[in-house]
């Protein structure tokens, strides 16, 4: 069982990494870390506090909008191209290929996570004052080592990268170390970033096993934007909107995750509040895998009851 869900999931990934649409969407994330260079330049003396800022919302933005995009797509193109039958054909439950591409998204926007999280240390570390002849040492001998590996593994050359990347971010992390809190800011939130992918690419698999990719996309987003704002909802004034719509946002707060809970306030990731960071990202990463475990249950249900005649 466990070997064909790892071979779905590398398969999704290898098919994923190639798709145009979601290097363009890793290429706008890159784009966007190097722009908070740009930004933190016009600040007064924090330039470290806007590049860790501007850099995790590129993180979170990006890797949602990724795994909206594969998690709407991955499934009808196994649909459309017909690709599915002799898959399932194969002694492979559906619920087995389902976990197998929702894993499979959920590698490949984490490997894209991890390559902006790794520039995004690599600035802070410069803009701390680390010496570039160091970052520049970093940065080409880990390019070279990846072309190495793209020469000796031409057939499995796209899977180098997922190694390749976290060694990136553990080297880039360790040359940000003159920039401790603003560090400790995105590594806290690439890991809930990962956490908070994890339940979009839940919501988006879910609508993926009865749905278009229009409807799937649509319903993905909002579900993304309900629960974003769902501590907002869940005080909506009486007063102003009436008893009614207060009632229903308190309800729709408890319906949707509350992928608020991913975006902390700044103090709690700097470590100034009463609550341990660390303690908190392993408290989401709970609710994370409790609210993907319920809706990976739902897709499985409704996967299994779809007719693909």
């Amino acid at each position: 069982m466990l070997t064909r869900i790892v071979a779905i999931a590398l398969n999704t990934y290898r098919e994923a990494v190639r798709a145009r649409l979601l290097l363009g969407v890793l290429a706008l994330g890159l784009a966007m870390c190097m722009y908070s260079v740009v930004v933190a330049a016009q600040s007064l003396h924090q330039e470290l506090r806007v590049v860790a800022d501007v850099g995790s919302a590129a993180l979170s933005l990006c890797g949602v909008i990724a795994a909206i995009v594969l998690g709407s797509t991955s499934l009808y193109r196994e649909l459309e191209l017909k690709t599915i039958f002799p898959i399932l054909s194969r002694p492979i439950r559906r619920w087995e290929y389902l976990l197998g591409k929702y894993f499979g998204t959920v590698l490949t926007v984490s490997v894209f996570i991890a390559v902006e999280a790794a520039t995004i240390f690599g600035i802070l570390s410069l803009e701390a004052g680390q010496r570039p002849w160091k970052i520049a040492t970093a940065a080409l001998g880990l390019l070279g080592a990846l072309g190495v590996a793209f020469l000796r593994g031409r057939r499995s050359r796209v899977f180098v990268v997922v190694p390749w990347a976290l060694v990136c971010v553990v080297a880039f992390w360790i040359l940000a170390a003159p920039a401790f809190e603003e560090r400790r800011v995105v590594t806290a939130s690439a890991v809930l970033s990962v956490f908070e992918i994890g339940i979009v690419a839940a919501v988006a698999t879910l609508f993926s096993s009865f749905s278009s990719p229009f409807l799937t996309s649509a319903c993905t987003a909002m579900v993304f934007l309900i629960g974003r704002s769902s501590d907002t909802m869940a005080h909506i004034p009486k007063r102003m909107f009436g008893a009614g719509c207060s009632a229903m946002g308190r309800v729709g707060a408890h319906i949707v995750p509350n992928l608020h809970t991913y975006v902390p306030p700044r103090p709690l990731l700097l470590g100034d509040a009463a609550e341990p960071i660390w303690r908190y990202v392993a408290t989401a990463g709970a609710q994370a895998v409790a609210y993907s475990a319920v809706l990976l249950v739902l897709a499985v249900f409704a996967f299994d009851k779809r007719d693909f005649s």
